[in-house]
Formats: C-alpha cells, sequence, structure tokens
C-alpha cells in the first residue's frame, strides 16, 4: 500500500460520508480517458478500494479530538468553509482550518503507522490532544 499524505487524505475523506462520493474519485494509478489501453499493473489495479476502505478505517480508528471530528464533519461531510464552521464551533475561522488541518494530519499519521506531530500552537484556549 502507498503511503498517505494530507493531499490523498484530504481527496478520499467526503467519502467517509458519502458512499457516492467514490464515483468522482479517479483512481490515482488509472491512465488518462485518452491513452490507449494498456497492460494493467495486478499490483496497484485495486488501490482505490484499499483507499477507500483504509479512510473510512482511519476515521474510525485515528486519535481525533472531538473538535478535530466535528470540524473535519463539517468541512469534508458538509462542505462548510471555514468562517462557517467556526460559527457553528464557537471559534474563529482560523481555529476551524487549524482543526481540520491537525484532523488530517493525524488520519495520515495513523494510516501512516505513524505518531502524529503538533506543529501548531494552542488556538484560543483548546486543550491540545
Amino acid at each position: 500500500m502507498s503511503g498517505y499524505d494530507r493531499r490523498l487524505v484530504e481527496h478520499l475523506l467526503p467519502a467517509v460520508w458519502d458512499v457516492e462520493a467514490a464515483y468522482g474519485i479517479r483512481n490515482p494509478t488509472a491512465p488518462d480517458a485518452d491513452m490507449p489501453k494498456g497492460s494493467i499493473d495486478k499490483k496497484s489495479a485495486g488501490i482505490l478500494f484499499a483507499h477507500l476502505a483504509d479512510i473510512r478505517r482511519g476515521w474510525a480508528t485515528a486519535p481525533l479530538s472531538l473538535a478535530e471530528r466535528q470540524a473535519l464533519l463539517l468541512r469534508y461531510g458538509a462542505d462548510v468553509h471555514d468562517d462557517e464552521a467556526g460559527v457553528l464551533q464557537g471559534v474563529t475561522a482560523r481555529a476551524a482550518r487549524y482543526r481540520c488541518e491537525r484532523g488530517v494530519g493525524k488520519i495520515a499519521a495513523h494510516l501512516n503507522g505513524d505518531i502524529y506531530v503538533d506543529g501548531y500552537a494552542t488556538l484560543e484556549g483548546e486543550a491540545s490532544s
């Protein structure tokens, strides 16, 4: 399995809440639609479905705080932007954005078997998690 980075986790997160979102997610190993069909690398042919299973497992098992879960749900599950998410969570848009960034980082680290190292100072009285 390939390593998970922030970009890939952000790309896959909507599929946690919307099973139909998988139809809009492109397999990163698939050739462009206008390219001629050739041989398939069988080792990576089913990687999209493995990624979808992993992101759901990561959401369920990563050590996320309640605030991070709420922020991720608002952003990637309900497509709510930072300003509105901040209002709904009672924090600034910046704090809502950082909660998402930390949550994505924690999921990526968890899926890679790494320990997440928080690069942000505690925001607006939040206890660090």
